[in-house]
């Protein structure tokens, strides 16, 4: 809870001192004894920590893996890639026909055509936690190796974006358990058994969050969140001009900064570039009250209406710039979610891939591929790892005129960029028709180990396996990563 219990700043006072800035309490958890306790259990402080981020684009849903980085063209009409193929300047790599975006920056990614979750229902906990028994989402997980907060800049190295994120006032449905966002906070949030300390930080635009954090306040105190920013902007004046700030400790310090600097600014796109949320932007690829507004393509009871579809936006560009934005700012591992990845094309509430491709396959194109250069004109391709998947992928054999297709977990697509990593590549292979592994198989163990040791030193926590947890350590040091990216 935050608290400020004295209006004397807000008066001009020069007494606002020490004691009164102790009186602001918690955010989100953290509190100036967390910051310490952060910092003296983080792999932060001890080089273990690769100083290295993590953007999981979670494709809600079951993206094709067809359609998207291993497409069929050359097999029976109905096992064919329905959207065609490109070719990538990768020499012998083709990808589907609606990401030749990505097509031209594959000697930056690689894709996995041998990758499966093994579960075709909709369940997103094996590829978020890793199969890892602890139930934690893999964010959490290295959240616990890296302390909840990032001790130098407060930000939370576990952070969950969702379209609410970059438009506040967006009004979404919550049609179902699998796409809604109670959902999206039981799983993709997920800390499992760790503890609520880990549980991934969902900015969703709600009044509550007031811009950047759950700052929670007696609602006898302010009436709303519009006087709250006030007062803290009263209070940063105060203490800017006064120069209280500069005798502060170095904790203190740490904790007005979250409060009252950089936190805030990294969830504020209002401090970007135009010209790079333009690059970014996503928006223009299709109309989104074509799909939440009667939508055209679907019929549901006789009338026009979307029910899976509900959380399917057009803003993926700009959630993919506010995780550059956060991992430049110090988080540890973004997750973005970009639902509705359901493409069945029944007539009733689902796209058939046709559609789904042209719009979200277009939108994901584009967003990555902005992402992609983004990063790299900031010299940051080394420092943060992409992860782009879903929690299955769909069957091969399409079932309609709209060439929908079924849940699959036997093939899911899978793709990697940056974090140092080796690129340029398509590992393993599938096989004729794109229905499972054809060489040797990866799983999400394999996933969850490949960014352990994208972000943790394995070689010094050989020699001092102490400097991490110990379930940590085992996780780190006892899976194999996908070793191709090695």
């Amino acid at each position: 809870m935050l608290t400020i219990t004295d209006r004397r700043f807000a008066q001009g006072s020069s007494t606002f001192g020490r004691r009164d800035f102790l009186r602001i309490g918690s955010l989100g958890g953290l509190t100036m004894p967390g910051l310490k306790a952060a910092k003296s259990q983080s792999a932060l402080d001890n080089n273990i920590f690769k100083n290295k981020s993590i953007v999981f684009l979670f494709l809600q849903g079951g993206p094709p893996q067809i359609e998207t980085f291993d497409p069929k063209i050359n097999v029976a009409t109905d096992n064919q890639s329905c959207t065609g193929e490109v070719r990538t300047n990768v020499p012998g790599v083709w990808f589907g026909g609606t990401l030749p975006k990505l097509a031209q920056r594959a000697d930056r990614l690689a894709v996995v055509r041998s990758f499966a979750t093994n579960d075709g229902s909709h369940n997103p906990m094996p590829i978020l936690t890793g199969k890892h028994p602890s139930g934690a989402a893999m964010s959490a997980l290295c959240a616990k190796a890296t302390g909840a907060f990032h001790p130098e800049s407060g930000l939370p190295m576990n952070t969950v974006i969702v379209p609410e994120a970059v438009k506040p006032d967006l009004k979404l449905g919550n049609p179902t358990s699998t796409f809604s966002l109670p959902r999206i906070k039981t799983s993709v949030a997920s800390p499992g058994n760790l503890g609520n300390a880990y549980k991934g930080f969902i900015r969703n635009g709600s009044p509550e969050q007031l811009g950047n954090f759950d700052l929670k306040l007696p609602r006898d105190r302010f009436e709303d969140r519009y006087q709250l920013l006030g007062e803290l902007d009263d209070l940063k004046r105060h203490l800017d001009q006064s120069g209280e700030v500069n005798g502060m400790s170095q904790i203190e310090r740490q904790t007005y900064d979250l409060l009252l600097r950089g936190v805030s600014d990294a969830f504020d796109l209002s401090k970007e570039d135009p010209k790079t949320i333009a690059k970014y932007d996503t928006s223009h690829l299709f109309n989104m009250s074509d799909y939440h507004n009667g939508g055209k393509y679907f019929l549901f009871n006789g009338k026009k209406k979307l029910v899976d579809q509900e959380r399917w936006t057009n803003l993926l560009g700009k959630e993919m710039l506010l995780a550059r934005r956060l991992c430049e700012a110090g988080c540890g591992f973004v997750t973005v979610v970009d639902s509705s990845w359901d493409f069945h094309g029944n007539g009733a509430n689902n796209p058939g891939t046709l559609v789904g491709m042209n719009t979200l396959g277009a939108q994901m194109d584009h967003a990555v591929s902005a992402f992609l250069d983004d990063v790299e004109a900031r010299g940051l391709s080394d420092q943060i790892l992409l992860i782009v998947t879903g929690e299955m992928g769909r069957s091969p054999i399409k079932r309609n005129k709209d060439a929908g297709t079924d849940h699959h977990g036997d093939l899911t697509p899978l793709m990697f960029a940056g974090g140092g990593l080796n690129m340029g590549q398509a590992i393993g292979k599938s096989d004729r028709t794109g229905s499972r592994p054809a060489s040797e198989p990866y799983g999400p163990e394999n996933l969850l180990s490949t960014l352990m040791h994208t972000m943790f030193d394995a070689n010094k926590l050989r020699v001092s396996p102490e400097l991490l947890p110990p379930d940590i350590t085992k996780l780190i040091l006892g899976t194999e990563p996908i070793k191709e990216l090695f």
